[in-house]
């Protein structure tokens, strides 16, 4: 066990890390971040930032001194320094994890490899390989890239015979995963915690609505059925326990019409769709990872509260100017958070809020309602 007073090392200097420090301090943790750009949401509330790129050795010396864990905010981190970090203190998510889950083609082998629930995929590396993969998978058909894709990125759905040169030269990367297209019925998630111990706790399942390809809501609990809600804990269990994750993994996945599951993507660190654990559950995802990843006791993740998170993106500042708090504020079930990025840019994601139930159903309408006069104030 990492003892409280440790200090922790997170990659990466986003909204995520800053959430984790926050639930870390209260345990009594100090942290350090490493994040490329300076002035990054994570350092403002960190004990120390380096501010340099990820393959920067030297840097990445003068991160690990006197660490006793380092964890990850966001997957995407380069191959590179995982050799570095992974000799100076434990890694937690180990290397093998991260690179399993920052390449689509690794991801979707490791999950059916293991005999989890995916889409039928083929790998393609060129025009040729992709119309046989058409060919075999079908139309309509999703083209991703196999690295670095998040938010809908490097992604392109396919309904029909194309000039797949042109295609292939448009999708500019070397390396592709063709999915068979999911006529879902929803879209949800589930966040499992595991610690080096090998001990498993799930928060409840959560379902998902996206706009744009990025997330818009969270609602929690998931309305779907009980043996839905039972089958996604057992997955991500099994998932978790066969990646040997040690900190977070996130399980994105698709329902079909029959009640079945799929997986569509894991992330091995706090999620997105999580953030309403601050509010709504016992023990918040953020200090859940916190306690995996240096060993302590885990958390109850009970739902004690139903409740549903909205992102804030950039789009709801007018013009650069703050959105009226006041009145968002007025409601007194509604729980703000902001993650002080600065430049509120369109499709940046800037906060979120989470409005906790009263009846014992996740106020949906009630929080759509909610930022729909949010976004009609600041035009």
């Amino acid at each position: 066990m990492i003892e409280p007073g440790a200090t922790i090392g997170i990659m990466g200097g986003g909204q995520l890390g800053r959430m984790s420090i926050l639930a870390g301090r209260q345990l009594g943790y100090r942290f350090r971040v490493f994040e490329p750009n300076p002035g990054c949401a994570a350092g403002m509330v960190a004990d120390a930032e380096i501010n340099a790129p990820y393959t920067d050795e030297d840097a990445l010396l003068r991160f690990t001194e006197g660490l006793e864990a380092v964890t990850f905010e966001f997957e995407n981190v380069p191959a590179e320094p995982l050799a570095v970090l992974a000799a100076a203190a434990p890694v937690r998510p180990k290397p093998e994890v991260l690179y399993v889950c920052q390449n689509r083609r690794r991801e979707k082998e490791f999950l059916s490899g293991h005999g989890f629930p995916c889409a039928p995929f083929r790998v393609v590396d060129g025009p040729e390989s992709l119309a046989e993969a058409v060919g075999t998978i079908g139309f309509p058909c999703v083209l991703k890239t196999a690295d670095f894709g998040y938010d809908g990125k490097g992604q392109v759905k396919l309904t029909a015979e194309k000039d797949w040169t042109q295609v292939w030269q448009d999708f500019d990367a070397p390396l592709g995963v063709l999915e068979s297209w999911i006529p879902f019925t929803a879209e949800c998630s589930i966040i499992a915690a595991r610690t080096p111990e090998g001990r498993i706790r799930c928060f409840p399942l959560a379902e998902n609505i996206h706009r744009n390809h990025i997330l818009h809501m969270t609602i929690a609990p998931a309305r779907l059925s009980e043996q839905v809600h039972e089958r996604a804990e057992e997955l991500a269990r099994d998932i978790a326990e066969a990646l040997g994750v040690e900190g977070l993994v996130a399980v994105e996945l698709f329902v079909t019409d029959k009640d079945e599951l799929l997986v569509n993507e894991l992330a091995p660190r706090p999620h997105n769709s999580g953030h309403h654990t601050i509010d709504a559950c016992v023990t918040s995802q953020f200090e859940q990872h916190i306690r995996a990843v240096c060993g302590l006791p885990l958390g109850a993740t009970t739902l004690h509260t139903p409740a549903v998170m909205v992102n804030l993106l950039g789009d709801v500042w007018p013009e650069g100017r703050s959105p009226d708090w006041d009145r968002l504020l007025r409601n007194p079930r509604l729980k703000l958070h902001l993650y002080d990025k600065g430049e509120p840019r369109p499709g940046r994601k800037m906060g979120h809020f989470t409005l906790l139930g009263q009846d014992g159903e996740p106020p949906v309408d009630e929080a759509e309602a909610i930022f729909q006069d949010l976004s009609r104030a600041g035009v």
